[in-house]
């Protein structure tokens, strides 16, 4: 992952995305009294185990961190990537510890002996490493297919992907939209979202990478994180992992999980 890739953007790709969100669904059954927010990070750079970490801490806030422990104190285009101990760090402070394939693999590429095998290794890891059982997903590059959808849902409460989108009831968990905070726009886009959801009493899930003053293109700034995360307080916001907000909404798939 030393070269960004992208997701498969052709006609093709754009179709098996679509078609994925037709099948193997897990339709989410909400009914809030208050927005509820998810921040969660992706990859996990240092930047965000730390600094990311320490702006949630200061609201009273958790987060959710989906790890490919493949990549584990790697350097790339995004950083530094956080360690065993920063991860296990994260966990001790009560935040989300989730599952993003072993090796950032395009699920919506990977066969199914592929994506199993990769999902193995995660978890593997995760014992090694004494990290937390992982119970939520997050699609590497947002790629999602029909195979991938039927492994993950046997396999965990969640997935998340990336268009956006808020869950609200009906909304597929198994597929859940997820709203990024990166690039020149990410600030106002995501503060769009916020605003929406506000009006609609929903969930919105944000998602970021490195979280510093000079950050890449799929992160953002320590400044531009904590505005928002001021602002989804100071809106009424009930800040939750993406593990919490999927056992409000499906706590059905959640005690079939455990």
């Amino acid at each position: 992952m030393d070269t960004p890739y992208t997701a498969d953007r052709s006609l093709y790709g754009k179709l098996r995305r679509r078609l994925a969100r037709v099948v193997h669904a897990r339709p989410a059954q909400l009914n809030l009294t208050r927005p509820l927010l998810t921040v969660s990070f992706d990859d996990a750079p240092s930047s965000a185990a730390d600094t990311g970490a320490a702006i949630l801490e200061r609201h009273g806030a958790r987060g959710t961190w989906f790890i490919s422990a493949g990549l584990m104190g790697h350097d790339n285009h995004l950083g530094t990537m956080a360690g065993t101990d920063e991860i296990r760090a994260l966990a001790a402070a009560g935040h989300e510890i989730a599952c993003h394939t072993h090796n950032h693999i395009d699920c919506g590429k990977g066969s199914s002996p592929q994506i199993t095998s990769d999902l193995d290794l995660n978890a593997a890891a995760f014992r090694r490493e004494g990290f937390p059982e992982a119970v939520t997903f997050a699609y590497p590059y947002g790629d999602v297919s029909p195979q991938a959808k039927a492994i993950l849902k046997e396999r965990f409460t969640a997935s998340r992907a990336l268009h956006h989108g808020l869950i609200t009831t009906g909304t597929d968990l198994n597929q859940a939209p997820a709203v990024g905070i990166e690039g020149a726009d990410g600030e106002d886009v995501a503060r769009t979202w916020l605003q929406r959801t506000a009006e609609q009493t929903a969930w919105l899930v944000l998602y970021t990478h490195d979280v510093r003053d000079t950050p890449s293109s799929w992160g953002c700034t320590p400044a531009v994180l904590d505005r928002l995360v001021t602002e989804a307080v100071e809106m009424g916001f009930d800040i939750v992992t993406f593990a919490e907000g999927a056992r409000l909404a499906a706590p059905a798939a959640v005690k079939r999980a455990a």
